[in-house]
């Protein structure tokens, strides 16, 4: 398969459906409306032959002092193939041209040793990272 990377977020029905295919934590289709238009840079993989957009990721923050990866996923079936990499080279790009030296730059890591390639570290045990639960 030919896949084509671009800067764009998906639509907000397939944004929830590649959350539900990577296994993560759902997000309604009213978020996602709300959500998506705040990203600061977003970019999707499009499988070329059937338009289909089968993976995701975007940068959230204040353009400024915070820059929060988030939403990486590539749907199951598309995956082994580099496509996680190239949505993450695509991220760390438009970081190291728009982010401050000062910028603080995370992200939830739910894959071991991938964003380490990046220079990701633990921030365990100078802080920990918590949530909200729903």
């Amino acid at each position: 398969m030919d896949y084509e990377l671009r800067e764009a977020v998906p639509d907000p029905q397939r944004y929830v459906e590649l959350r539900a295919a990577g296994d993560m934590n759902p997000k309604s289709l009213e978020a996602a409306r709300r959500g998506l238009p705040n990203t600061v840079y977003g970019v999707t993989v499009v499988e070329t032959e059937t338009g289909e957009t089968v993976g995701m990721a975007r940068i959230v923050g204040d353009e400024g002092i915070v820059y929060y990866i988030c939403d990486m996923v590539v749907h199951p079936d598309h995956q082994g193939q580099g496509l996680g990499s190239q949505l993450m080279d695509a991220l760390m790009d438009y970081i190291e041209e728009h982010a401050p030296e000062t910028a603080y730059i995370n992200l939830m890591a739910d894959v071991d040793g991938f964003y380490e390639r990046w220079g990701f570290e633990e921030t365990r045990p100078v802080s920990k990272g918590m949530y909200l639960p729903e």
